[in-house]
């Protein structure tokens, strides 16, 4: 069966996209920039890649007119605090106009669960989506999930950091509200059961797992499950704002999306039923097997996709390739060169970069600076990288994002994606045993340039420490 698969560099979309090509389907991956699809290079000979933008005008855009099936994977939570639901709305609408050109005769929705009267922003939203669908020519299947828990989730990691960091916790009420969490191994099972099956067309069903538990019951069992005790203390009194906040500083989650999660997590997000389980014949997993199986891909270097890859989760509001060409003029730059003997143990250091590796000199001045950067609102270091030793186009990495990991011609571009008073690329480059190293900063008027010649003495320390450590530094494991 072809099937479009939108969203493919989500977390969702990367995690179902081996899963049906194992599956024998054929898979067209609809992306706003191919650049940044991050799949090896015998995944993307097997699948077709279009790039479409469903916030823009359909007219100039196109599906594949033979594909049979839709998987719509299209959210916006993490990019607005205050008009997602209108972009959401807008690319379902799009979406039903450019799909009406096909031969598609189903369309898989993964929506929240709601069921409740009075519905967050977020649930609102993704409900409204769901009736715009409706209203398109294909048969629509709606699967409504709750807290989703798999390494690389925003629940799992925000949970991971709680827990991790703070033993002892004085946390919001909202952390008494029941959910129903489900194993994202189990949501994908769903989707791909319900494709081409024609007993769920046409039908909304909740999804999730065997447990009912309220946030509290997930952190102590996210501690049970790692072998140690928390305690928390539910205080009566914290505005959504303070919420906020509190789950901004504390975990690797953006602002935006905590606003929206804390709006969320009011509500009580339960299954009504389990027809489709039944109907299809699934085996969920409870919420503690859901952590075990989580950590051992993190123990065994397998996570496929993380939620802090999203663009969403960073600065850049453009595609990748407005930002790749480094500019030449009105920029300062600070260049630094070293001799090497063994350029693939250097290029292994250089593509281990960040994350738990770090940057190879000044640690606690980069995490200052992580630290200096989130007061303004900006990632930090909260985000690290996905994989350890493997990195591709549109990943994030701490606070810069990859704009080229291009391992045979032995270069790696990163972009800025902290608050700074102008854009910054850092650039890595092997050529005739030699490493370069180049940072360039385009500043913003007279304040980009105080900024720079302001961090111009740690530079000098920074970046000479981190080009010879990078030369020098011989890193365990896989490369």
């Amino acid at each position: 069966m072809k099937t479009l698969l939108t969203g493919a560099n989500g977390y969702i979309g990367m995690r179902l996209l081996p899963n049906l090509l194992e599956m024998g389907h054929q898979v067209v991956c609809a992306v706003r920039d191919a650049n940044r699809l991050s799949v090896d290079a015998k995944t993307r000979s097997k699948i077709e890649v279009v790039e479409i933008d469903f916030l823009e005008d359909p007219k100039d855009q196109s599906i594949p007119k033979n594909i049979d099936a839709a998987y719509y994977l299209i959210h916006s939570m993490t990019s607005s605090v205050t008009d997602f639901d209108e972009k959401e709305a807008q690319a379902a609408k799009n979406f039903n106009t450019l799909i009406e050109g096909t031969n598609c005769q189903q369309v898989i929705y993964l929506s929240g669960i709601v069921n409740d009267t009075e519905l967050s922003k977020h649930l609102s939203s993704r409900k409204n989506v769901e009736d715009i669908l409706y209203q398109g020519p294909f048969h629509l299947t709606v699967l409504r999930a709750g807290i989703i828990v798999g390494s690389g989730s925003s629940s799992f990691e925000i949970i991971r950091d709680l827990c991790e960091k703070l033993p002892f916790m004085m946390t919001p009420k909202w952390v008494l509200t029941k959910t129903q969490p489900i194993a994202i191994r189990d949501v994908i099972q769903f989707l791909t059961q319900v494709l081409g099956n024609a007993e769920t067309f046409d039908q909304s069903f909740d999804i999730g797992g065997p447990d009912v538990l309220t946030y509290k019951d997930m952190l102590h069992g996210y501690a049970k499950v790692r072998g140690f005790k928390n305690y928390i203390l539910t205080v009566p009194v914290m505005t959504p704002k303070l919420s906020s906040y509190w789950l901004y500083f504390v975990t690797s989650t953006s602002y935006k999306l905590a606003v929206n999660l804390v709006d969320s997590m009011k509500m009580e997000v339960v299954a009504r039923d389990n027809r489709l389980q039944e109907l299809l014949g699934i085996e969920t997993h409870t919420y503690e097997e859901a952590i075990e199986m989580a950590f051992k891909k993190i123990e065994q270097n397998l996570v496929v996709s993380s939620w802090k890859d999203s663009i969403a989760s960073g600065q850049i509001k453009e595609d990748l390739e407005t930002y790749i060409q480094v500019p030449k003029y009105g920029v300062l730059q600070d260049k630094k060169s070293v001799p090497i003997a063994d350029e693939e143990r250097v290029l292994d250091n250089i593509w281990r970069i960040g994350g738990e590796t770090g940057w190879y000199y000044g640690s606690w001045l980069w995490k200052f600076r992580g630290f200096l950067d989130k007061l303004v609102g900006g990632p930090g270091l909260r985000r690290g990288r996905t994989h350890p030793y493997r990195i591709y186009p549109g990943d994030a990495l701490d606070f810069w994002r990859v704009l080229l990991a291009d391992r045979k011609n032995k270069r790696l571009l990163l972009f800025a994606e902290m608050r700074t008073p102008g854009e910054a690329w850092l650039e890595f480059k092997i050529e005739d045993g030699v490493l370069y190293q180049t940072a360039t900063f385009r500043p913003k008027g007279l304040w980009g340039r105080l900024y720079w010649y302001s961090v111009l003495p740690f530079h000098l320390f920074i970046f000479g420490g981190m080009i010879r450590n990078i030369a020098k530094f011989k890193v365990k494991g896989e490369g």
